[in-house]
């Protein structure tokens, strides 16, 4: 398997009710069209056993824009036995410059969530 470039937009996820990685989770990443206002479906990845989502966006397709992650997590307590009160999670932001690195992780429990950006 080749190896994946490192992308310019990252994230990943924390179980912080169990104090382990989301490991497993399915993240969609969405780019807002600014003229029709459609959002586009840019990729679909699963977090690794880190929790860490590789490959988002290339450096290449990575534009300034409004962009959504759409956290399935639902589905991830589920798979680990338990109920969620959110079906999904999803955090949208803007990019204001496409040469800076952007690190958007989650901090997860059935109740609660948490975000922000790092570096």
């Amino acid at each position: 398997m080749p190896a994946m470039l490192p992308s310019p937009l990252t994230t990943h996820v924390l179980n912080i009710a169990k104090g382990v990685p989301g490991a497993n989770m399915t993240i969609s990443l969405y780019r807002l069209d600014p003229v029709s206002s459609v959002w586009n479906e840019l990729t679909t990845r699963l977090t690794n056993e880190d929790g860490r989502c590789l490959g988002l966006i290339t450096k290449e397709t990575f534009i300034a824009g409004v962009y959504k992650m759409h956290f399935e997590t639902e589905k991830y307590w589920n798979s680990l036995g338990e109920i969620s009160f959110y079906p999904f999670v999803e955090v949208v932001f803007t990019v204001t410059d496409a040469s800076q690195k952007y690190h958007v992780p989650l901090l997860l429990s059935r109740f609660s969530y948490s975000t922000y950006r790092g570096s």
